[in-house]
């Protein structure tokens, strides 16, 4: 390489003896250029995944592998890593929108549409419900499906709706909470698992169930005869409860007295029986002692319970006796 002077001198811009050689000048600019592709990459080529996620690496926009959570180093434009959330808890909302909700697939688009159902007896209700869901298989939940969670959106809906035709009104508004859910719950995680979504079902739970605001105050009113009624019901079974074993108590109570008093008797008038017949065994062997002896017996159950005793002599004769046959009203005090 030369250059020209006006004068027609030739000059070179290196020092003499300086040989040009074009292929080590290319290797070099190619040795500069892969330092700082080195340098780019070691700068930008790292990249964090938190602690409830997983990277899964695409080379060239197909699966390569697994990254867990910490550094992962990804190729500049070539490799590319997309953190897939394993570890939380996500849910879709159904009826209803939380704001500022972290997860942008949770929220309703269309809440009143998507919680107006038609129960098995033709009558509508407003059923608003949750499911809880996690990640499970980060590369099936990738590739597996389009659009995972819209596909769960829409099957939850329809189970939903199929679970809430098989059951009349009065069992979604009271008393089939629980077996919706479970139903529900059951019939979602065999079809995520059917679609091969990557997610499974962790709950399935129904948030206030209300009838239309057209008919809000029939139904009011059908709830409130209804707690009357249990009410009544409640109160008649605490009276029942309270009467019906006092009584059996009281009848028990009376059986027992009856079976004492029977008793008595019986063995009254046995041991009555024995004892004449043991008084007339003696009589018969000693007629007029045995009955000085009875009238003595008498005589002495009877005179303890008189208040006064008066004894007469049979044998004065021509006296007239004065007996006071009116007690006195009140005694008189006694003497000191």
């Amino acid at each position: 390489m030369q250059i020209t002077t006006s004068s027609g001198s030739s000059a070179s811009p290196f020092p003499p003896g300086f040989k040009f050689r074009p292929f080590r000048f290319v290797l070099g600019i190619i040795g500069v250029i892969g330092i700082l592709l080195t340098l780019f990459s070691l700068l930008f080529g790292f990249v964090s995944i938190p602690t409830n996620s997983v990277g899964v690496k695409l080379r060239f926009g197909a699966y390569h592998s697994t990254e867990g959570p910490g550094l992962a180093y990804a190729i500049p434009y070539v490799d590319e890593i997309t953190l897939v959330p394993t570890q939380r808890l996500l849910k879709l909302e159904f009826g209803f929108t939380t704001p500022e909700a972290t997860n942008g697939f949770q929220g309703d688009q269309q809440p009143e549409d998507t919680e107006t159902m038609i129960t098995g007896d033709l009558n509508t209700a407003l059923v608003p419900w949750v499911v809880q869901y996690r990640i499970t298989d980060p590369k099936q939940y990738l590739f597996g499906a389009r659009e995972p969670e819209q596909t769960l959106r829409d099957l939850s809906e329809s189970v939903m709706r199929e679970v809430i035709g098989d059951r009349t009104v009065d069992e979604v508004l009271t008393i089939g909470r629980h077996d919706i859910e479970t139903a529900a719950l059951g019939r979602l995680a065999k079809l995520s698992s059917e679609y091969g979504l990557g997610l499974q079902i962790q709950q399935v739970q129904l948030a206030t169930v209300r009838p239309p605001p057209a008919v809000q105050a029939a139904f009011n009113e059908v709830n409130q005869a209804q707690q009357e009624k249990q009410t009544a019901i409640n109160q008649a079974w605490a009276i029942y409860n309270d009467a019906v074993p006092n009584a059996r108590g009281q009848a028990k109570e009376r059986e027992k007295q009856a079976e004492a008093y029977a008793f008595r008797r019986v063995n009254g008038a046995k041991g009555d029986t024995e004892k004449f017949s043991l008084l007339l065994t003696e009589y018969a062997k000693a007629p007029e002692i045995t009955r000085r002896r009875l009238y003595f017996e008498s005589m002495e159950a009877i005179l303890p319970a008189l208040e006064r005793k008066v004894i007469v002599d049979d044998s004065i004769k021509g006296v007239l006796q004065t007996l006071p046959l009116m007690a006195p009203t009140s005694k008189p005090a006694p003497q000191p």
